[in-house]
């Protein structure tokens, strides 16, 4: 297929968005300027203030109704991670069927609460830095959205069983997407061992976050609809002990968070 060969065809209607991207990645690039551009992207304005307004960024609990006090508080790596996940959103924005629209839903519902799940995560049990956390848990199922996106051109693209997926379009589709977005080693390294299926009980990596966050994730992948994770040992996730402390437990005391989070990043 096209992917195995690099050649992929983005929706027209990201290509601002891309561009955006790369303008925020130019050393160059200070707040002010970014703010700019950021109006001019009207999904990207109104994420950006949603997210700054999330218990995950607001910790003053003062709100803000300006996109420029919204890329203030937020900085360049959370707006990174932003304008990706309107990347993402935006390739399957132009599908008229609705089992596959209704796919693409769940489907970034189910990346909305890793990408939230996983910048907890990594901040309350590893020195990871939480934003690129959220990064890989936007990111980590780009390969589905594009296969989505192109479904309706090719009929019977998504006919194979969930296995097929597993073997051919996470790892074709899925590196060759994040190569064409010039996504960094360490988010591929982290996506990559995610499709292994094996995680440890106390994470380390950026791959242990993101397979932690994808099994706790309470919306699973409508393309991994039979798939089960499996936790080093056979041991519930919940019941992990970190630093004297159960999982079940750390989750808890983050739920607002999280919630917040999760609820800022679907549209």
């Amino acid at each position: 297929m096209q992917a195995g060969r690099g050649e992929l065809v983005f929706p027209t209607n990201i290509d601002a968005s891309m561009k955006l991207q790369q303008a925020l990645e130019d050393p160059d690039c200070h707040l002010e300027a970014a703010a700019k551009m950021v109006l001019l992207e009207p999904l990207v304005a109104a994420r950006a203030v949603a997210i700054a307004n999330s218990v995950a960024y607001n910790r003053s609990g003062a709100e803000i109704a300006s996109v420029r006090a919204a890329v203030m508080r937020l900085g360049f790596r959370t707006l990174h991670s932003l304008v990706a996940a309107v990347m993402v959103r935006q390739m399957t924005g132009k599908i008229v069927n609705p089992v596959l629209k209704a796919k693409s839903a769940r489907l970034w519902e189910h990346t909305a609460h890793v990408a939230a799940l996983a910048q907890v995560l990594a901040k309350r049990l590893t020195r990871i830095d939480p934003e690129t956390a959220m990064f890989a848990g936007i990111v980590h199922e780009v390969g589905g959205f594009y296969l989505l996106s192109r479904a309706e051109e090719f009929p019977g693209l998504l006919e194979g069983d969930s296995e097929d997926w597993a073997e051919y379009g996470e790892k074709v589709i899925g590196r060759g997407v994040l190569k064409k977005l010039t996504v960094p080693d360490t988010i591929m390294t982290a996506v990559e061992s995610l499709w292994t299926g094996v995680g440890a009980q106390h994470p380390a990596t950026l791959g242990d976050i993101l397979f932690l966050a994808n099994m706790l994730a309470p919306v699973p992948s409508p393309l991994h609809p039979e798939t089960v994770l499996a936790f080093a040992e056979g041991a519930s996730p919940l019941e992990m002990v970190i630093d004297g402390d159960t999982l079940g437990n750390i989750l808890e005391e983050n739920a607002d968070e999280i919630k917040s989070l999760t609820a800022a990043l679907i549209f």
